[in-house]
């Protein structure tokens, strides 16, 4: 095991952390605003890992990459992950939370990470985890 495959593991822990989280706060029905407030930070959080993970795969793999859209593309490309445009949205989705002052957008980033946003790092997150085991 060399020292980039060993980063990636070692990152996923972080990931697994966050994600479960994150899983926890979506278990929560009818979100007051400090929930919601705690989702957008868990997703925040959740989302940096996710696509460092990746990253840190890919450069395991041969491949160099460096923004957080060069490491979906090059996922989606390899078939790391499945919905390159789904992931192209929930780059911008994590991007919009520094507008969390705003309640609609508070609400659209809440319904988005409750829908489509936490599939997306569910399935990361299960591919990570058997890889990891392995």
């Amino acid at each position: 095991m060399n020292g980039k495959d060993i980063r990636w593991k070692q990152r996923f822990v972080n990931f697994e952390k966050t994600f479960k989280l994150l899983e926890r706060t979506i278990a929560i029905r009818d979100l007051s605003e400090a929930e919601k407030g705690g989702l957008i930070q868990f997703y925040e959080v959740c989302f940096e890992l996710a696509w460092k993970t990746m990253k840190d795969y890919l450069e395991n793999e041969g491949f160099e990459v460096k923004s957080p859209r060069e490491v979906i593309k090059q996922a989606f490309q390899i078939g790391l992950i499945e919905e390159g445009e789904l992931w192209l949205a929930a780059l911008e989705d994590r991007n919009q939370t520094s507008h969390v002052y705003d309640e609609n957008i508070v609400n659209q980033i809440v319904g988005k990470i409750l829908g489509t946003n936490f599939m997306l790092l569910r399935k990361l997150y299960l591919f990570f985890k058997m890889a990891h085991e392995q």
